[in-house]
């Protein structure tokens, strides 16, 4: 009812209307102060228990992806500056945005536990007149707060560190989904044509009927800037005010509603994406070119031959060169030419150069923890699949916001 001003004289109405006048005792030693704060902390921890079951299943979604044959058997060029650089696996690629959005679940963990203090009891900003000194944990204990009463009574109402930073990490979240989304929006570009997006995540174009647009992704990329604004605006907003409560503070509310109602969606699109997008083995392998392995052949002789590194990069690199004025590719070059670069050359047989130029072997030749080696892939897997299995349990508790 509009007339009654706002949520708590409704809510005080109602239980009136239920039990009579012992409903008007409900504001005995409050203030909207502490009971809005605490109304914002009840209502963001259960979004935050929400929004964790859904990033995780993203990254079981992501991880499922890799785990296929045909993600670890698919090589394709791994990228800097948007340049081919060297050969990695699909599964690769699709793992390093996975381990990004683990890094995301831990963080939300963490704005969980900072915001599960209860700040009711606090009043208005001196303290409930009508409690003793135990009395509000025993409140925060009824309310499930696991963190129990905020410590101090000033703070306690003009505190809204928890709201910002749980928009500030769904900024970051945002970042991490816009990247990954932009990654696949390039891959499946028919320049590229290393992906294809299903149907239920792509639309076709209004005017042009060959085009399939990725508006999934281009949606979620967007939507990413409209989650950094909103850990702007509050940001700012705190920023102004002084001590205790501020009529600014009921500014917070619409960044917060809306920063968790928009990753509730993009979590699950992004599921859904991650779900439904085939690659082209073929295509990811035809884009992978013999200048992708010069670094391979600076370290041939480094573990061949043991020529320090620093000296193998500049013979790579004059190798790069030569094949650039020659015509033709680094495995074009004779070996007579690539000796002409540097004498060890001259002691290697032919097949041992030939073998510089073969990708399968250049991938797994990065067979370190976190490489692209299928061994290392594999690791990689079970090391995730690990961590989900560790941070099931973790997070909210699902009885306090149920």
């Amino acid at each position: 009812d509009p007339a009654l001003e706002d949520v708590h004289m409704n809510i005080e109405a109602r239980l009136t209307e239920d039990i009579g006048a012992l409903g008007k005792k409900l504001h005995t030693g409050r203030s909207r102060n502490d009971q809005v704060a605490t109304d914002l902390r009840l209502w963001l921890r259960a979004e935050v228990y929400g929004l964790r079951k859904d990033l995780r299943a993203l990254i079981e979604a992501a991880r499922d992806v890799a785990a296929r044959d045909e993600s670890v058997d698919a090589l394709m060029p791994g990228y800097t500056h948007l340049q081919r650089a060297q050969p990695i696996r699909f599964s690769h690629w699709t793992l390093s945005h996975a381990w990004a959005w683990t890094r995301d679940l831990e963080r939300l963990d963490g704005v969980f536990e900072r915001s599960d203090r209860c700040p009711l009891g606090s009043g208005a900003l001196a303290g409930h007149p009508f409690f003793g000194p135990g009395d509000r944990d025993l409140l925060a204990a009824d309310l499930k707060f696991g963190g129990g009463p905020t410590p101090n009574s000033v703070d306690s109402v003009s505190d809204r560190d928890f709201a910002i930073e749980f928009c500030q990490w769904a900024a970051l979240t945002g970042v991490h989904l816009s990247r990954w989304a932009e990654d696949l929006i390039v891959y499946g570009t028919r320049e590229f044509a290393f992906v294809k997006f299903g149907e239920a995540y792509s639309t076709g174009s209004s005017l042009m009927p060959q085009k399939r647009n990725p508006d999934a992704l281009e949606l979620l990329r967007g939507k990413s800037a409209r989650l950094m604004g909103h850990q702007a605006a509050l940001t700012a907003l705190l920023a102004s005010t002084p001590a205790a409560y501020n009529k600014d503070l009921q500014e917070d509310k619409e960044p917060v509603f809306d920063a968790a109602r928009t990753l509730k969606v993009a979590l699950r699109i992004a599921k859904g994406v991650v779900e439904t997008t085939a690659i082209d083995a073929g295509r990811m392998r035809g884009a992978l070119e013999p200048a992708m392995l010069a670094t391979d052949l600076a370290e041939h002789l480094v573990r061949a031959h043991g020529v320090p590194f620093r000296e193998t990069h500049h013979v790579a690199g004059a190798a790069v060169r030569l094949a650039e004025a020659e015509g033709t590719t680094l495995a074009g070059l004779t070996k007579a030419q690539l000796a002409g670069l540097h004498p060890a050359f001259g002691d290697d047989d032919d097949a041992t150069i030939a073998a510089l130029w073969d990708f399968e072997r250049s991938a797994e030749s990065r067979d370190a923890a976190g490489g692209t080696s299928k061994r290392a892939q594999r690791e990689q897997i079970a090391k995730l699949t690990a961590w989900l299995d560790a941070t099931e349990a973790g997070g909210p508790d699902a009885a306090a916001v149920a």
